[in-house]
């Protein structure tokens, strides 16, 4: 049956997070594989995916376990996602102490976002929509947040076109990838420029969520202003000034928590919005 291996809630002292892709994640993953796709070479995928592993950060394992199921899955990227997708477990139920544990899908992400733009690896045809929809099913699961950064950098307006529908979607974590994935500052990952210089694209996305009903979404939002704040103060206080006209509770809170930072420099606006939104 389709799985993943158990892992810790929460970090702990003395446990390593690379160890979330190592060996039991890769025979699970092969099993999973091999469990939809009966032609899948095991033995061969579990030998060079766990080959020289040990030395190697939990990015640089995700990338290279990534590079050995595209070695072993079909070389048709249509027919390796559709693989991919088929052997998924079944979607989070929940937005919070969902553990450690779903990190093993970050390979499945990293694949996307490696092969998933370029035609060359689709025997010539466009690959962009098939991506678009494994990553739909894939941040039901895990996060697509990282791997979702390449498609908005290279092709924005398709990308956003996409975003823009999902962030009416039924699921949380769906919407919530909508938010994070445009941020134009996320941590770990490549900064997108061209939000950074105009952070438009993404205000929309943060009108539709300010009030979403779920935490985990609306702590995404927060983050974004926060992120826009660094580079265009003025307009993310306009934006909070605007949000605090009949703001509930769970909105003042977006409001405080997104300017933390230039209340933390002695930015007076910021001080004096955050104490409004209380």
């Amino acid at each position: 049956m389709l799985k993943i291996p158990d892992a810790p809630n929460a970090l702990y002292k003395g446990y390593e997070l690379r160890s979330i892709l190592g060996p039991s994640a890769i025979r699970q993953m092969s099993h999973n594989f091999a469990w939809v796709y009966p032609k899948f070479d095991q033995e061969n995928f579990i030998k060079e995916a766990k080959a020289n592993i040990e030395t190697l950060s939990l990015s640089q394992r995700s990338e290279h376990i990534a590079g050995i199921m595209h070695k072993y899955l079909p070389q048709n990227y249509y027919q390796a996602i559709q693989v991919i997708t088929d052997a998924l477990t079944d979607p989070l139920q929940k937005t919070a102490n969902n553990g450690l544990a779903v990190m093993f899908y970050m390979p499945h992400c990293n694949f996307v976002a490696l092969y998933g733009i370029d035609p060359k690896y689709n025997a010539g045809k466009d690959p962009f929509d098939c991506s678009m929809q494994a990553q739909y099913q894939l941040t039901k699961r895990f996060t697509c947040e990282y791997s979702i950064r390449p498609f908005i950098v290279s092709q924005p307006a398709r990308t956003l076109d996409y975003l823009y529908q999902w962030m009416l979607d039924k699921d949380p974590h769906v919407r919530r990838l909508c938010s994070e994935g445009t941020r134009p500052r996320l941590p770990w990952s490549k900064k997108i420029d061209s939000f950074i210089k105009d952070p438009s694209a993404g205000i929309e996305i943060l009108e539709q969520l300010k009030d979403d009903e779920d935490l985990y979404v609306r702590r995404s939002v927060a983050n974004h202003l926060g992120d826009i704040a660094k580079d265009h103060l003025e307009l993310a206080v306009k934006i909070a000034y605007q949000w605090l006209e009949g703001a509930s509770r769970e909105r003042k809170w977006i409001i405080r928590h997104a300017l933390r930072y230039p209340d933390k420099i002695g930015i007076k606006k910021a001080q004096e919005l955050r104490k409004l939104a209380k």
